[in-house]
């Protein structure tokens, strides 16, 4: 408790000396914690995870190549139903 009245004493003498250095901090600390806390963090990391970085080419398949699909639209990898039902 006697942190808190510290930081408070703190805070409240560098308002008086200082209004617009303690408000320029204070905007910058919660520029850089908000984002941390936000919800849409998790669900940017989840369709950042879903997406995928090579993107498959077209390709003539002559039925001996077991690991390219026989169709250019065959669905492979993760899907994003839940990102339709949010």
């Amino acid at each position: 408790m006697a942190m808190l009245s510290k930081i408070g004493n703190f805070l409240k003498t560098a308002w008086a000396k200082e209004p617009i250095v303690t408000a320029a901090i204070t905007i910058i600390t919660l520029g850089v914690v908000v984002p941390l806390l936000s919800p849409s963090r998790k669900y940017s990391g989840m369709i950042n995870e879903a997406t995928p970085y090579m993107y498959p080419v077209p390709v003539r398949d002559d039925g001996n190549m077991p690991d390219i699909p026989s169709h250019p639209c065959d669905k492979e990898g993760p899907s994003l139903e839940w990102l339709k039902k949010l």
